[in-house]
């Protein structure tokens, strides 16, 4: 007699891991999208397909940066806003955290109205420099990621997008970015949809790396790439083997 003769119910088969939904209609935030990282995001994405609003905290410099990114590829020039930071997030499905560490807490403490209920990446790495070199900082809560989803009790916070060289996200001659990004979060529907849209960029791929409590060695290790890209004069990344 099989297992189902006996009347139990049998398992569905495990979900596959690379089975992502489809993110092309959501309008991503960029809060920080004038700064290097951000606005290297904003134009990837946009150059994806995908509608992109810049955020800043100064309207003109938002519209500035969002009228030149548009202009940077043909066809995007309607597909790309800038707004100050809460109507940015307010009118955005997804928002990304790219402001820099010093401003964290004080940007989110902000916005906690305009990000409730919006699935929010943080790509904020606390770094100090000194005469050696870069370093990680270690925020009170853990990490940026663990900051921000203290801050923001009702949004759902995930981590990502830490690792990827802003010169190489702002040239328009890169046609590929072969990367990986490490995605955290407490959900797998919303790490399903960061690694979706991780993978709307040519030569990128989302992989999975765990919940927010694992995210400190995730933004710690940019001081170690920092290292390599000065030693080596390159633009590292990374790529996770057998995967």
């Amino acid at each position: 007699m099989t297992s189902t003769d006996s009347g139990s119910t049998p398992k569905p088969p495990a979900k596959d891991p690379w089975d992502l939904p489809d993110v092309s209609g959501l309008v991503i935030g960029v809060l920080g999208g004038t700064g290097d990282q951000g606005r290297g995001l904003a134009y990837r994405l946009a150059r994806a397909g995908q509608k992109v609003i810049i955020g800043s905290r100064v309207a003109e410099r938002a519209a500035t940066a969002a009228a030149e990114l548009g202009n940077d590829v043909e066809g995007l020039v309607n597909d790309v806003e800038g707004l100050v930071n809460a109507e940015c997030a307010r009118r955005s499905d997804v928002v990304i955290v790219a402001v820099p560490w010093e401003g964290h807490a004080k940007t989110l403490e902000s916005l906690k109205e305009e990000l409730a209920g919006k699935l929010v990446i943080d790509c904020v790495n606390p770094i100090g420099f000194d005469k050696q070199g870069a370093y990680a900082l270690k925020p009170e809560e853990g990490s940026a990621a663990e900051q921000a989803a203290a801050l923001l009790p009702d949004s759902r916070v995930t981590a990502a997008f830490h690792h990827l060289s802003a010169v190489l996200l702002q040239d328009p001659e890169v046609e590929r970015i072969d990367t990986d990004v490490m995605v955290l979060g407490e959900v797998r529907a919303d790490t399903d949809l960061v690694q979706a849209l991780a993978a709307r960029i040519p030569g990128m791929r989302g992989v999975f790396a765990g919940r927010l409590r694992n995210a400190h060695q995730v933004e710690s290790l940019v001081a170690n790439l920092i290292s390599v890209n000065r030693r080596y004069k390159a633009h590292a990344g990374l790529r996770v083997t057998d995967v």
